[in-house]
């Protein structure tokens, strides 16, 4: 189980064992022929025993001497160099025989690699390519870097098994993107909705307005006209407030569905070098798009037009100073006086 996580880990089966053990400590890739075998019997590519060899690094001493990267045995070369060691033909068979079960498909699936995959070069040594996944700096590198590079103090992985891991992770962004756009979707639709009832609302006291008004038509009429103003006014405002909430969330639901895109495309049609460059930012920004705690909503009773009910028990003086809630109170503490004398 991974401490960490918490998670069961798989144990790997008996190909995916051999598959490491016939793996250069190198390039991390399985061997190149010709593989040799060095006196401590450590087998290396041969190219990339070379380019150690031939390479300023801290193994490369004066007098023909090498040392293994994997246990430090020191190897006396001759003037041949690292062509002068000995082939491991065993190891080379064995390497035979595992590629051809996977050509036939009877164990593991066909290796990442494409002659049409587009490979990346590093940018620190030229003509190396970008083998292998850096832990500890969180990118994709190669073998050198690792071996006598910035990365040769870091811990390091196998693209394979990063390419995995974080397109897992990515897929389960994904999910959280479709979840949270189900989550903004339903907020367009009650937006909607409370936009639908304020102006419902605003029209119900539109009329009721009218119809008390109209019994005092003579002295209401002006009146009228700029009670109904202060209603279309607040409705208004109360409408273009909804309706900006509305277009903010179809904004964040454009760019969401846009980011899904592009993530489901980065898996498709991106070389596993491409998409571990571009990964970890997509990850982020779709962790960060699948939030909706910031979400902002209307007060609770914004729809509500209840405030601009009017009484019509007010004297005929009083008309010329009518206003939305003028002796509503009052009214309230009358009706609250009789309820405790019948009391």
């Amino acid at each position: 189980m991974d401490i960490q996580t918490g998670q069961r880990v798989r144990a790997p089966s008996p190909m995916e064992s051999l598959e490491k053990q016939l793996s250069c400590p190198i390039c991390l890739d399985m061997f190149t022929k010709p593989v040799v075998i060095l006196p401590c019997q450590h087998n290396l590519c041969r190219g990339c025993a070379n380019d150690l060899y031939d390479s300023k690094n801290p193994y490369h001493y004066s007098g023909g001497i090498f040392r293994c990267p994997t246990c430090r045995f020191e190897v006396v070369l001759d003037r041949h160099g690292v062509y002068g060691l000995q082939r491991n033909l065993l190891v080379e068979n064995i390497i035979d025989i595992y590629k051809q079960q996977l050509e036939k498909g009877n164990t593991l699936e066909p290796p990442l690699k494409s002659k049409e995959t587009k490979e990346l070069m590093c940018e620190v040594h030229e003509g190396e390519k970008i083998n292998i996944y850096c832990m500890t700096c969180q990118t994709p590198t190669c073998s050198m870097c690792k071996v006598f590079g910035q990365h040769k103090d870091c811990e390091v992985s196998t693209l394979k098994t990063v390419y995995e891991a974080q397109k897992s992770e990515l897929k389960n962004s994904i999910d959280l993107l479709g979840a949270s756009n189900s989550c903004l979707q339903a907020m367009v639709t009650q937006m909607e909705e409370t936009s639908k009832t304020v102006e419902e609302n605003s029209q119900l006291q539109k009329q009721r307005l009218g119809e008390k008004l109209d019994l005092l038509y003579a002295i209401l009429e002006e009146r009228k006209g700029q009670l109904l103003e202060q209603i279309t006014q607040e409705q208004d405002e109360k409408v273009v407030v909804v309706r900006s909430l509305i277009q903010q969330y179809n904004e964040q639901l454009q760019a969401s569905i846009k980011l899904m895109d592009k993530a489901s495309q980065t898996i498709a049609n991106s070389s596993v070098a491409e998409f571990l460059v571009t990964a970890k930012k997509l990850i982020t920004e779709a962790k960060d798009a699948s939030k909706c705690s910031n979400l902002q909503r209307p007060e609770p009773g914004f729809e509500s037009m209840d405030h601009f009910t009017l009484s019509t028990d007010d004297v005929e003086a009083m008309l010329a100073k009518m206003d939305f809630g003028v002796g509503g109170d009052d009214d309230d503490d009358d009706e609250e006086e009789e309820e405790e004398e019948e009391e």
